[in-house]
């Protein structure tokens, strides 16, 4: 265990997939915490609340607490929170985004010729009219772009499904401005996140995670040990194409024990 302080666990395609648990997972987490580390759960989904997320695990089988848990919500919502508090936001988003915005004190509008940001995210109602209203507040050059989290898909039970990335990229296309920020995996407000989280340096951790873009990309930036596992959307011909380069690959985190 020398040379690791805390382990940074994905969840969807990591842990569980849909509704499921991956076989073995539920005890690879608890190998984790007897090994003496501190664990963080980081998910780019920003649809649910920490605590829906925690009652979501826990229902599988997993014990953990609310606090251990960092979504691309809470990220984003905190970071609006301390630079851009006194601001009003237009959201696309679900009402699980709208309720961590709203917890964390920020003032949200329906009118997107008042906003001062655009937040986008995975949203299943979206449609032409959002894209235009989308379209009409990032005509004002003053109005910030932002996105909560990078995933273009989604993995579920039985196959991928759009995600924040696939809402991001079409209002991006239709304005022709790229996102101002995006806040999730594999931005640094991310990784302060989880070191806030687990109270020790980014470099002093395993990252554990199927995405190379997002999980491995955000632990080599960060000089984490990566760990990739195959049970997500990342298959053996993704890995060779990619940029990143894990540390280790795993067919799932059932096999930490070969990192440990």
């Amino acid at each position: 265990m020398v040379g690791f302080s805390g382990v940074v666990l994905d969840v969807d395609g990591t842990l569980i997939r849909g509704s499921e648990p991956i076989p073995g997972a539920i005890e690879a987490v608890e190998r984790l915490r007897s090994a003496g580390l501190a664990v963080a759960f980081v998910s780019n989904n920003p649809i649910r609340t920490r605590e829906a997320y925690r009652d979501r695990l826990a229902s599988v089988g997993f014990s953990l607490d609310a606090e251990e848990l960092i979504t691309a919500g809470t990220v984003t919502a905190q970071h609006l929170a301390r630079e851009r508090g006194d601001e009003t936001f237009y959201v696309i988003g679900e009402d699980g985004l709208y309720e961590q915005l709203h917890g964390a004190g920020l003032e949200l509008t329906e009118a997107y010729d008042r906003a001062d940001t655009l937040v986008a995210s995975i949203d299943r109602g979206f449609d032409y009219e959002t894209l235009t209203h989308a379209l009409w507040a990032l005509s004002n050059p003053e109005v910030r772009f932002v996105g909560t989290d990078p995933d273009r898909t989604i993995p579920t039970e039985d196959r991928e499904v759009p995600g924040s990335g696939a809402i991001i990229n079409a209002v991006a296309g239709v304005t022709g401005r790229e996102p101002d920020a995006i806040m999730g995996k594999p931005a640094p407000t991310a990784v302060e996140a989880l070191e806030r989280t687990l109270g020790v340096d980014a470099a002093e951790c395993l990252i554990v995670g199927d995405r190379l873009d997002t999980d491995i990309a955000m632990g080599e930036r960060a000089g984490m040990t990566t760990a990739l596992v195959h049970t997500g959307v990342t298959d053996g011909r993704a890995l060779d194409a990619s940029e990143f380069e894990p540390d280790h690959v795993l067919d799932s985190i059932a096999e930490i024990g070969r990192v440990l």
